[in-house]
């Protein structure tokens, strides 16, 4: 699937047929690998805080799971694109009830949502818009933002419109459908059951917790990697509209799960799956894609905070 811009850009300007055939070959076995993965880890983080009780590692396993909960939500992107599996009812299956009812999210609605981004990218009328527009903000803008994330404003925001129909997905702002909650209350209720069953039930209201506080600030970070403060959000050049952040191991763990700091690689060729993202990425730098446009890879996600946090506030006018 090729992409156009201004200058009629099209994947196979950079791209051999037989390199876009590899790289956009679906496999199942990868797609169980990376679910199983983050359902592991999800599993790893209660262990080990049932092993060590105390108020330091709840917090710690709370971030941690807060960055389970946008893995989920990566993975039900990919579904979303139909990229995770290459077995369609895999995919859908797995999709909805591994991915998407976990963190109360409809992987339908999502995928409706999302294509009109990918689309309109680049243009006034990305939907996305508003998650990332106001780029670059000054440090106590920023400061206030995460304060909202960390104290639960925003997550209870975002639930309480879950329960009232009228959207609340981190993922997805502005849908007029429905989601599904009985589904995800389901599948929130059958985990409290195995945590009530391992003898550690108690452990559920980390789960919470990581939803309502730290799964909002890791989107809200991932969403301004990706496409605040770059070259220009309204050129259709993905070079111009959308950021790659190459990431160590920590923050892969805590902010860009499942490969998704290659953005502009998805952007520039959708119908990549996610685990062969980083190929791309390097094929694309072998080929100069990036020659013009250092900009667009980033080295680390602290070098993108500081880029967005410019010093916007007016000082104060001196005295006479």
């Amino acid at each position: 699937m090729g992409i156009t811009t201004e200058s009629r850009m099209t994947t196979t300007d950079w791209l051999s047929q037989e390199e876009v055939k590899l790289i956009t070959l679906r496999s199942d076995a990868r797609a169980v690998l990376q679910v199983t993965l983050n359902w592991l880890l999800i599993a790893a983080i209660f262990w080990g805080v049932s092993q060590w009780s105390n108020p330091v590692s709840w917090v710690l396993g709370a971030l941690l799971l807060g960055s389970r909960h946008l893995g989920l939500a990566i993975l039900m992107h990919e579904a979303g694109h139909n990229t995770l599996f290459r077995t369609p009812s895999l995919n859908a299956a797995a999709g909805k009830w591994l991915c998407a009812y976990p963190i109360l999210s409809d992987m339908h609605a999502y995928a409706s949502s999302h294509r009109e981004h990918h689309k309109l990218a680049g243009t006034p009328e990305d939907p996305d818009l508003p998650n990332y527009q106001a780029y670059p903000v000054s440090p106590a803008s920023f400061r206030r933002k995460v304060m909202r994330d960390l104290s639960g404003r925003t997550g209870m925001r975002n639930l309480l419109a879950l329960f009232k129909g009228n959207g609340g997905d981190i993922m997805m702002r502005g849908s007029d459908r429905r989601p599904p909650v009985t589904q995800g209350l389901l599948v929130n209720a059958l985990l409290f059951g195995i945590l009530l069953a391992a003898g550690v039930g108690e452990l559920y209201l980390m789960w919470v917790i990581a939803f309502i506080v730290f799964y909002p600030l890791a989107a809200r970070i991932r969403q301004l990697a990706e496409h605040g403060c770059v070259a220009d959000l309204h050129n259709p050049d993905p070079r111009m509209n959308t950021r790659t952040t190459r990431a160590n191991l920590l923050e892969r763990l805590l902010i860009c799960p499942n490969h998704v700091n290659y953005h502009c690689e998805h952007h520039f060729m959708a119908s990549v799956p996610s685990y062969r993202l980083k190929r791309l990425h390097r094929l694309l730098v072998a080929k100069g894609f990036y020659g013009d446009h250092p900009d667009t890879v980033a080295t680390g996600y602290l070098n993108v905070l500081r880029q967005a946090l410019a010093n916007t506030e007016q000082p104060p006018a001196a005295s006479i």
